[in-house]
């Protein structure tokens, strides 16, 4: 049987501006980007596969994407948008060269289905494949957010302390899954596009955890500012205008007690983020800067 090609967008940046541009075009697309480094250019081909053919508006959107990228202080290079057909065979070897297995500490392994990597004594594993969502654990802001999980769950269970989770934005459901794997409850996690939420949902099935987490369609900005629940750890993976103008709906969710992880900010941008949850009356507790990206947990005062 003939498989449907691929649609192929991709952006020839500098290694400066890898991360960042990997991060809107993903964004822009609701897809997981990889990277080339070539070898003797020094430059990076930031890469998106897609299903369908993408909008006619994409490429504005993208062009966008990079003069923001610019406004915030990195060089992009040649900035050139390519967007083409190719094999579905293409798109899936690629993965396999760059996709690897991803151990957050002792507790935790994030493997595709390919990988032969056996887990450690008492590892939660997570299987993942690169697909058309967005999150595998090998970004910066993602593994952090996943080493936190980590964190949260072995402190909460020497505590015996209640271990509930909201992921908002949740893409491919890693974040959710990850949480049901090391045994938090109950887990709850939304994202604003409806296709996404399927997919998070057929993730979850793969790896035996659907019936713990509740997946739905939902808006950062429709919140409750008075929810009937709130939750011991809320993962927050969102652009930081997103985060800033919706901070008093996601504060909202958060237990007294609780810890609120906010990611997919830029270095340059963490400041104001987190000036603005500091009116709020939380704290920066951790944070961790890799590459153009910074990340931080955040409880009361």
């Amino acid at each position: 049987m003939k498989r449907t090609p691929l649609w192929r967008v991709s952006v020839a940046t500098t290694r400066e501006a890898e991360d960042a541009v990997a991060e809107m075009l993903g964004a822009a697309l609701l897809r997981p980007a990889v990277s080339y480094l070539g070898a003797e250019t020094g430059m990076s081909l930031v890469t998106v596969y897609c299903e369908a053919r993408p909008a006619a508006d994409v490429r504005k959107t993208i062009a966008a994407g990079l003069a923001q990228i610019e406004r915030c202080g990195l060089k992009i290079g040649a900035g050139k948008i390519t967007i083409a057909r190719v094999p579905r065979e293409d798109w899936a070897e690629s993965w396999k060269r760059h996709f690897k297995p991803l151990e957050i500490g002792r507790a935790l392994l994030i493997k595709p289905s390919w990988s032969k990597k056996h887990p450690r004594r008492n590892q939660a594993v997570v299987v993942l494949d690169p697909g058309l969502s967005f999150g595998t654990g090998q970004h910066p802001t993602t593994a952090f957010c996943l080493g936190e999980i980590v964190r949260f769950k072995k402190e909460e269970r020497d505590r015996h302390c209640s271990q509930s989770v909201l992921d908002i934005g949740t893409g491919s459901g890693i974040l959710a899954i990850a949480a049901a794997k090391l045994g938090c409850a109950p887990v709850h996690a939304f994202d604003f596009d409806a296709g996404v939420v399927e997919i998070a949902r057929v993730n979850a099935r793969v790896n035996g955890v659907a019936s713990k987490i509740r997946f739905w369609r939902g808006d950062a900005a429709q919140m409750p500012v008075q929810p009937a629940r709130k939750h011991d750890l809320i993962c927050a993976n969102l652009i930081s205008n997103l985060l800033i103008a919706e901070r008093r709906r996601i504060a909202a969710q958060l237990h007294r007690g609780g810890t609120l992880v906010l990611a997919g900010i830029l270095k340059s941008e963490f400041r104001e983020v987190q000036a603005a949850f500091e009116t709020l009356g939380l704290k920066l507790v951790s944070s961790k800067i890799e590459k153009e990206w910074r990340s931080g947990s955040f409880c009361f005062a």
